[in-house]
């Protein structure tokens, strides 16, 4: 099937993604034993972001450090299916999926049962150096995985991906074009190098004049992965970018691990309005 293109998903040409970064899971070292506090957690999060403006949203297990590598276990398929289930019935923005750290399958797995709309991978194409080792690219298994399962979900990727370093010495927009042309991702993503950390604009730009300039058609989306603030939605924006997904910046206090602050992502949302008129 032919996905629908993923900034048809949203309601904004230049849609702000917020982050629902999940508390430890089951299973997790850092898990507490509340099943339902994570839950209350994920719904409070995510209405925030709704109610504070955003056009979209990815529930990420970001608590669970140490990550897998690549399979994570059924238990965590299972966890997040059922937080994610809960979430497009709460919130009217498109929802997406990313388990880290790098399972697309489960991603792409739990994004069709919960009737999610995109996933985003970490490593779709080529391979990278991380903390859980060297993570390859599975694009021939994610593609053929979604025409399987018959979903409309669009697959975000990033491209040099933070957490982590290339492996090879491939420039970011020879990188960007190969995750676009032969991993046929939707969207890609660049971020700097951690989260939080603010991503150069001078990647955005090569990024983005690269996918403009081969495209025959419209040119693959360039979504900003990291360090996004309300001071610097504007000029993101401006350097290339289509949209951005905000993540510490909306928490309360800038901390990643901290609930969502209503009042902080209505002053990023305002910032890219703003920028936009």
């Amino acid at each position: 099937m032919t996905p629908t293109p993923l900034l048809d998903r949203f309601d904004s040409a230049h849609p702000v993604v917020g982050m629902v970064h999940l508390p430890p899971l089951p299973g997790a070292p850092a898990f507490d034993g509340d099943r339902a506090a994570i839950r209350n957690r994920a719904l409070e999060d995510a209405r925030r972001l709704e109610a504070g403006g955003v056009d979209g949203i990815i529930v990420e297990n970001f608590g669970d450090a140490p990550f897998y590598p690549e399979d994570v276990p059924k238990h965590v398929v299972a966890e997040m299916t059922a937080l994610a289930t809960n979430l497009p019935s709460a919130v009217d923005v498109p929802v997406g999926i990313n388990v880290l750290r790098n399972d697309a399958d489960a991603a792409l797995s739990i994004a069709a049962a919960a009737d999610a709309e995109f996933v985003r991978i970490n490593v779709h194409v080529g391979a990278a150096a991380t903390d859980q080792g060297v993570l390859e690219g599975q694009a021939h298994e994610t593609l053929r995985l979604r025409e399987r399962i018959d979903a409309d979900v669009a697959i975000l990727a990033d491209v040099h991906v933070k957490h982590a370093t290339p492996v090879g010495e491939t420039a970011i927009e020879q990188a960007a074009l190969e995750t676009a042309e032969r991993g046929r991702a939707d969207g890609v993503v660049v971020s700097g190098t951690g989260t939080g950390s603010e991503t150069p604009l001078e990647d955005v730009e090569r990024v983005s004049s690269a996918l403009r300039e081969t495209a025959t058609d419209d040119a693959t989306p360039v979504f900003v992965g990291s360090g996004v603030t309300s001071e610097t939605v504007g000029e993101t924006l401006e350097a290339g970018a289509d949209g951005v997904i905000v993540g510490t910046a909306t928490k309360e206090g800038g901390e990643t691990t901290n609930p969502v602050s209503l009042e902080r992502v209505e002053t990023v949302v305002a910032a890219r309005d703003s920028s936009q008129s």
